[in-house]
C-alpha cells in the first residue's frame, strides 16, 4: 500500500509564537496518516517536511505539544477532529 493510500484522520494544528512566525501559519487541517497516531508520531510526520519543520521540531528543541487544550506528553494518542497545538515553553516573572 503506498503513502498515498494509507489511512489518514483529519486534525486541527495549530502553531503558537516563535512557530507560528518559522512556519509562516498560525493554523492549518492536517491529515494525519492513521499509523502515526500518536504526538510523537504526529511530530515525525511533521519533522518529514523537512527544512524549517525539521529544524524547529528536532528532539532536543524546546516546544510544548496540548491536545484539545490539555499539555501532554510523546506517547498521548492523537484522533480524528483533535486540535493540536505546538508551542515553545512559556517563561515569565
Amino acid at each position: 500500500m503506498s503513502n498515498a493510500t494509507l489511512p489518514k484522520q483529519s486534525i486541527e494544528l495549530v502553531f503558537l509564537a516563535r512557530l507560528r512566525e518559522r512556519f509562516g501559519v498560525a493554523r492549518e487541517t492536517y491529515a494525519l496518516p492513521v499509523e502515526h497516531a500518536s504526538v510523537a508520531g504526529l511530530l515525525a510526520s511533521l519533522r518529514s517536511r523537512g527544512k524549517v519543520f525539521a529544524d524547529e521540531l528536532a528532539e532536543g528543541r524546546a516546544y510544548r505539544v496540548a491536545v484539545n487544550h490539555t499539555v501532554v506528553g510523546l506517547d498521548h494518542p492523537v484522533h480524528a477532529g483533535d486540535e493540536v497545538a505546538i508551542f515553545p515553553p512559556v517563561t515569565g516573572g
